[in-house]
C-alpha cells in the first residue's frame, strides 16, 4: 500500500502528544520511551492495522504494516502481529473454501480467537466503520448486519469486557471507544492523538513529572532528564523523597499482641476487646485520612469501600471512615463547588476543629500534608503557597497541647499526638508495617517485633557495601537487614542480640557484610528452572535442598549435577512429563494440535491439552521432542495462530499473572483467589501442574512442595479438599477412547511412554466407530446460523456446528445426529 495523506477527524488513535513539550509522536516511539506499556502499544497499532494502515502522525502519511517496518514507523519485531490484525482490512481466507472472509466472518469461523477479533472489531466501529474486504468499502453497523458482517448482540455482549488499553494517566483500563474519548484533534492533521505526561503512581490517580516539578519533589534536571530518556519514572521512584511523598510513610497498619506474637487488624482488636471502640475509630480514620485502610495480616491496602467489601472494617464504621478519607481525595467548597483540602475544610468549618487537627497531624506524620486536587503530599512550603497550611496551624501543632495529643496509648493510658504513638510502636520484620504493641501485664514478653527505636538507630548507621546488589554503594544498616539476603530469623537474632547488648553495631555490620559475600558466592550456583535460572538459596528457602546441600555447594563438596542428580529436586526444577502427543494404532506419532487438524482429536479436547502443556511448563513437538513457549511454538508452527491467546493465558500458571491492584507477580491459585480467571478453568490447570510435579511459583520459576505452597499463599485447604475429592470440578480431561471425562492424573496413567523420547503419548485406540465430519458437513453446519433462547448461548446467533460441539450435546447424541446427518434421515 502506497503511502496516502489524512485528511478527516475520523480514524483510530493515530499517535501520541506529548502536553509538556506539546510534541507529537507515533505509538511506537512512546513506547519506546517508556511512555505506553508493550501491551497496549500492540493493542493500538493492531487497531491501525485493522483499520486501514499504521499512522506517522508527524507527516500525516498511512502505510502499509511492510512498509511501516521499512520506514521505521514500528519495529520489525511487532511485524508479524500487525500483519494479522492487517487482514481485517486485506480479508482473511475460509480455510474450508478458500474465499475471502471478513473479520466477522474470520471469528465466527474460529479462524482467529473471538477476543481478539471483538478487540478489532471495536476498532473498525469507533474509527471509520466495519470494512468489506470483499467489496473494498467501509459499512455502517446496519449494512454490516444485513451482509453477515457484524452481529450487534454478540459484539455488546462481550466488548465491555476487552479493557486492554492502559491509560497511564488515569492508571485504569479502558475499551477501545473509551480510549478515543479522551484524545485531542490536532489542529493541522485533523487527526486523533492520545495526551499522556510522564506520571507516577499517586495516591488516587497519576501524577504527572510536571506536577512533581511544580510541587518542588522533583528538580529540573530530573524533570529534563526523564523527558530525554535518560532516566526512567522506576530510578525516580527509588529517590527516598520521590517514593515519600508520592506513598508516605507507613501509618499505625494494626496490633501486635506481643505475648502471643500475634498481629491483627485494628477493627478485629476492638471485636476481641484489646482496644476500646473509641480508640480503634481514631486510629482507623488516621489510616483513612492518610491514604488506605490497612490489613497487616495479608500486607494489603484498600479503599474506604474496599475495606468494607473485604470485611476489614465493619459497616457501621463507614460513614465516618469516608469523612476521614476525604482527608485524601478532597471535600466539596459548599459555595464554589471546588475540590479543596482538609485545611481549607478545617478553615472553612466544614469539619470540627479538634477531629480536623487530628487527621493533619497524622498526615504530617506520616510524609506530609495530602493535595488532594493532585493526588500526593507536598513539601510544607508548597502547602503554604497551595493554601493548604499556615503559621497558625503550624504553631499549634508544634506545641503538643490538649489540641493535638488525640491519640490514645492502651498500655500507658497516655494521650499522645500521633507522632510520639508511632514512636512507641514496633515494626513488623516480615511486612515492614508499624504495629501498636499491646504488652503483656505479666511482663513475660516474646519480642519478635522491632522498636521504633531500634529501627531509628539502624537506619541512621550507614555501611558501604563491596558486592551484590549494593555493590559500591553506601546503605543504612536497616536496609541491608531487610533485604533479601536474610530471613526473618536472622533479623531477629539480630535485634536479639543487640537489644541484650551481646552484639554491638560494629560486630553486626561485619556479621551482615560476611552473610551478603556468602550468599552472593552461592548465588553464583545456578539451576536451570522453568524459565528462568534459580539459585541454591532458592531452592534452600523452598525445602527443596538441605542446608548442608547448601553448604556443600558453597564449599565445592557438591555440583550442580550431583544435586540435580536427585530425582526430587530434578521434579521440582523440571517436572514430570506432560501429555506431549498422541500414538496412533499404527504407532505414528503426532502433536495435539496435528490430531486436532485431522479430526483424531475434537478441537475441545485438543485444546484442553495443549493449555495443560503450557501450563506445566511448555508447548510440546512430540516428533522432534523439542519444547516450546507458546510464542515460540506459534512461530514454529507446533500450534496455529487461532489458539495463540488462549494458550497465552494459559502460560501464565507457569510465568504468573499480574495483580491487577499491585501490579505484582502472583501465582495461579492467587488469580483464582482475585477472579481473574474463571474457577473451573483454573483448578484444571492447578490439577495439571500437581500431575506433573507440583504447584509452579511463578516469582521464582520452579516447582515448590505443598507445605511450601500454603505459606506462600499458593495453596491452601479447600482447594487441596476440592481436588482430592474427583468430582465434576475436576474431571475437566477428556479420554477420545472410552469418551470419560477424567482427571489429569487419572488421563496421564492412561498414557503409554515413547521409549526413545521418554514423552508421554496419548494413545488412539483402532476400534474408534465414530463418524467421521468431512469438511463439506462441517462447512454446512458452520454456515447454519440458529437463534438460541436459553443456556450459555441465551439469546444470540451461533453456528449449528458451535451447538453440536457444546457442552449440552453428548458424545453419543452427537454421533447420532452426525448418523443421521449423513444417512439423509436429518
Amino acid at each position: 500500500m502506497a503511502a496516502q495523506e489524512n485528511g478527516s477527524s475520523q480514524g483510530p488513535v493515530a499517535g501520541v502528544f506529548l502536553e509538556h513539550s506539546k510534541e507529537t509522536i507515533t505509538i511506537y516511539q512512546a513506547f519506546k520511551m517508556r511512555l505506553l506499556k508493550p501491551g497496549t502499544c500492540l493493542a493500538l497499532l493492531e487497531a491501525q492495522a485493522a483499520t486501514g494502515g499504521i499512522i506517522d502522525p508527524v507527516k500525516n502519511r498511512t502505510w502499509s504494516v511492510q512498509d511501516a517496518v521499512k520506514e521505521a514507523i514500528v519495529g520489525h519485531e511487532m511485524k508479524e502481529k500487525l500483519q494479522l490484525a492487517e487482514r481485517a482490512i486485506t480479508g482473511y481466507t475460509d480455510p474450508y473454501t478458500n474465499q475471502q472472509i471478513s473479520l466477522f466472518q474470520a471469528m465466527q469461523k474460529d479462524v482467529i480467537p473471538k477476543e481478539y477479533g471483538i478487540r478489532l472489531l471495536e476498532a473498525q466501529i469507533s474509527a471509520k466503520g466495519i470494512y468489506d474486504p470483499t467489496e473494498k468499502c467501509y459499512l455502517t453497523e446496519e449494512q454490516a448486519y444485513g451482509k453477515g458482517h457484524y452481529d450487534k448482540d454478540l459484539f455488546r455482549d462481550q466488548v465491555d469486557a476487552l479493557k486492554v488499553f492502559y491509560d497511564p494517566n488515569s492508571q485504569e483500563n479502558l475499551t477501545y471507544a473509551s480510549l478515543i474519548k479522551k484524545c485531542t484533534i490536532a489542529p493541522e492533521t485533523g487527526l486523533l492523538l492520545f495526551p499522556i505526561y510522564i506520571t507516577f503512581k499517586g495516591l488516587r490517580r497519576g501524577v504527572t513529572s510536571a506536577e512533581l516539578l511544580a510541587s518542588k519533589i522533583i528538580d529540573q534536571e530530573t524533570f529534563e532528564n526523564l523527558h530525554k530518556g535518560k532516566t526512567t519514572t522506576q530510578d525516580v521512584m527509588l529517590m527516598e523523597t520521590v517514593k515519600e511523598y508520592l506513598e508516605g510513610k507507613k501509618s499505625i497498619g494494626g496490633v501486635a499482641v506481643l505475648s502471643t506474637n500475634q498481629k491483627m487488624s485494628i477493627y478485629q482488636a476492638m471485636r476481641q476487646g484489646i482496644i476500646m471502640p473509641g480508640s480503634a475509630l481514631i486510629l482507623l480514620e488516621a489510616q483513612a485520612a492518610t491514604g488506605f485502610m490497612i490489613d497487616p495480616v495479608e500486607n494489603k491496602t484498600y479503599s474506604i469501600d474496599e475495606a468494607i467489601k473485604q470485611k476489614l472494617v465493619g459497616p457501621e464504621y463507614h460513614a465516618k471512615l469516608l469523612a476521614a478519607e476525604r482527608a485524601v481525595t478532597g471535600y466539596k467548597d459548599p459555595y464554589t463547588g471546588e475540590t479543596i483540602s482538609l485545611f481549607q475544610a478545617l478553615k472553612k468549618e466544614l469539619i470540627v476543629k479538634n477531629h480536623g487537627i487530628r487527621l493533619l497531624e497524622a498526615q504530617i506524620a506520616t510524609g506530609g500534608i495530602i493535595d488532594p486536587i493532585n493526588s500526593h503530599r507536598v513539601p510544607v512550603d508548597v502547602a503554604y503557597k497551595r493554601g493548604f497550611f499556615d503559621e497558625e496551624m503550624n504553631a499549634i501543632l508544634e506545641d503538643p497541647g490538649d489540641d493535638t495529643t488525640g491519640f490514645f496509648d492502651p498500655n500507658t493510658k497516655d494521650n499522645l499526638t500521633y507522632l510520639q504513638l508511632l514512636d512507641r510502636c514496633v515494626i513488623d520484620p516480615s511486612t515492614g508495617l508499624t504495629l501498636l504493641p499491646i504488652h503483656d501485664p505479666s511482663g513475660s514478653l516474646n519480642h519478635i517485633f522491632i522498636g521504633y527505636d531500634i529501627k531509628k538507630v539502624f537506619k541512621g548507621v550507614k555501611v558501604k557495601v563491596t558486592c551484590g546488589k549494593y555493590m559500591g554503594m553506601t546503605v543504612s544498616l536497616w536496609e541491608l537487614l531487610m533485604s533479601e539476603y536474610f530471613t526473618e530469623q536472622q533479623r531477629q537474632d539480630f535485634i536479639q542480640q543487640y537489644r541484650n547488648k551481646t552484639l554491638t553495631i560494629e560486630m553486626i555490620i561485619t556479621k551482615v557484610l560476611d552473610i551478603i559475600e556468602h550468599s552472593v558466592k552461592t548465588a553464583n550456583v545456578v539451576f536451570e528452572g522453568i524459565r528462568e535460572k534459580v539459585t541454591a538459596n532458592q531452592l534452600a528457602e523452598a525445602d527443596i535442598i538441605t542446608e548442608h546441600d547448601l553448604e556443600d555447594l558453597r564449599e565445592g563438596k557438591k555440583t550442580v549435577k550431583d544435586v540435580t542428580d536427585n530425582e526430587s529436586v530434578q521434579t521440582y526444577l523440571q517436572g514430570k512429563p506432560s501429555i506431549a502427543g498422541v500414538q496412533l494404532p499404527d504407532s505414528q506419532i503426532m502433536s495435539i494440535y496435528q490430531a486436532r487438524q485431522k479430526g483424531i482429536l475434537r478441537p475441545g479436547t485438543s485444546l484442553i491439552l495443549l493449555e495443560a502443556q503450557a501450563a506445566t511448563g511448555f508447548i510440546i513437538d512430540p516428533i522432534a521432542n523439542r519444547k516450546f513457549s507458546v510464542d515460540d511454538a506459534v512461530k514454529a508452527r507446533v500450534v496455529g495462530a487461532d489458539l495463540h491467546a488462549k494458550l497465552s493465558s494459559a502460560e501464565r500458571a507457569v510465568t504468573g499473572y499480574q495483580d491487577p491492584y499491585t501490579g505484582k507477580k502472583i501465582s495461579l491459585f492467587q488469580a483464582m483467589q482475585k477472579d481473574l480467571i474463571v474457577k473451573d478453568h483454573g483448578i484444571r490447570l492447578l490439577e495439571a501442574q500437581i500431575a506433573t510435579g507440583g504447584i509452579i511459583d511463578p516469582v521464582n520459576s520452579h516447582r515448590i512442595p505443598v507445605h511450601i505452597a500454603y505459606k506462600r499463599g499458593y495453596f491452601d485447604t479447600e482447594m487441596n479438599q476440592i481436588l482430592s475429592d474427583p468430582t465434576d470440578d475436576t474431571k475437566g480431561f477428556f479420554d477420545p477412547n472410552t469418551h470419560e471425562n477424567l482427571t489429569y492424573m487419572q488421563l496421564l496413567s492412561r498414557c503409554v511412554t515413547d521409549q526413545s523420547t521418554g514423552l508421554c503419548l496419548l494413545t488412539i485406540k483402532g476400534n474408534d466407530k465414530r463418524v467421521k465430519i468431512g469438511d463439506s458437513t462441517k462447512e454446512a453446519f458452520q454456515n447454519m446460523h440458529v437463534s438460541v433462547r436459553y443456556g450459555r448461548f441465551s439469546n444470540k446467533k451461533v453456528t449449528l456446528w458451535d451447538l453440536i460441539n457444546s457442552e449440552y450435546l453428548s458424545e453419543e447424541k452427537r454421533q447420532e445426529l452426525l448418523k443421521r446427518y449423513k444417512s439423509k434421515t436429518l
